[in-house]
């Protein structure tokens, strides 16, 4: 799929989402029950909880993603934070879908989805344009998907995500994702009660690949608590931490 399709696609979509929230507001009233989110490969995940099911930034694999299984999850919603093939490949996703891609606010199934604009690279967006970050509220549990991002934040994003409880992190470094010390501060800073890292090399990727290792993020942040788990994890939010932030990390099938 071209990028002309892909923006089409997104237009059309949205407008879907919109008017299914409108339809089905009444009925989706959100439950507190906890989320299940489910590591894909890169930054691609996908969260099952309150009675909704939404995917965030599936690839096409090739370079970094190469090794990955092309996501296959049946969504409500999808999110992707560029159009960049490693985080905005639409293409062949099973069921139909809504689309989100655009900064801004946006009401599905009564569930508010905010986008939030940022530099996806150190350059002011200059060499890969822009990054969507999102935030939202699933099964009781607020996500904040930083996507692609290598920009420092400024005090006006650090407002709009506020203090998430669970924050998906870049820290694998290369032009356009967070290294290890710059993810560190964008912690400190939005101080999520958990953080899962995302964006970095793993074994599925090519020689193209300019990530490095989850490593050098571990090594930096070994004061934290650190758990390594499956690809899968849930949390309720009767037992997400009361101070302090955990970092888990969460192993993607290939």
């Amino acid at each position: 799929m071209n990028r002309r399709q892909i923006l089409r696609y997104g237009v059309m979509s949205t407008g879907a989402a919109l008017a299914s929230a409108i339809v089905g507001r009444a009925t989706a009233a959100q439950a507190a029950d906890g989320l299940t989110i489910q590591a894909l490969g890169h930054t691609c995940f996908a969260f099952t909880g309150g009675g909704l099911r939404v995917l965030s930034n599936p690839f096409n694999s090739l370079g970094c993603t190469a090794g990955y299984r092309p996501p296959n999850f049946a969504a409500d919603l999808v999110t992707i934070s560029s159009q960049l093939l490693d985080e905005g490949f639409v293409t062949n996703l099973p069921g139909n879908p809504s689309l989100l891609f655009e900064p801004g606010t946006f009401d599905f199934k009564g569930v508010q989805f905010q986008g939030i604009r940022t530099a996806h690279d150190r350059l002011g967006g200059k060499r890969f344009g822009n990054n969507v970050v999102w935030r939202w509220k699933q099964g009781g549990v607020s996500v904040l998907h930083m996507g692609g991002i290598a920009s420092p934040l400024g005090v006006e994003e650090k407002i709009l995500m506020g203090r998430p409880d669970v924050a998906i992190i870049p820290v694998g470094g290369g032009p356009k994702a967070y290294n290890p010390e710059e993810a560190k501060r964008a912690i400190e800073s939005l101080q999520p009660k958990i953080v899962i890292p995302s964006q970095y090399r793993t074994p599925a990727a090519s020689q193209q690949c300019d990530l490095e290792a989850i490593d050098s993020f571990l090594s930096l942040m070994s004061g934290y608590d650190i758990k390594t788990l499956s690809n899968t994890m849930t949390v309720r939010p009767d037992n997400l931490p009361a101070k302090g932030t955990l970092v888990r990390v969460l192993n993607s099938a290939t």
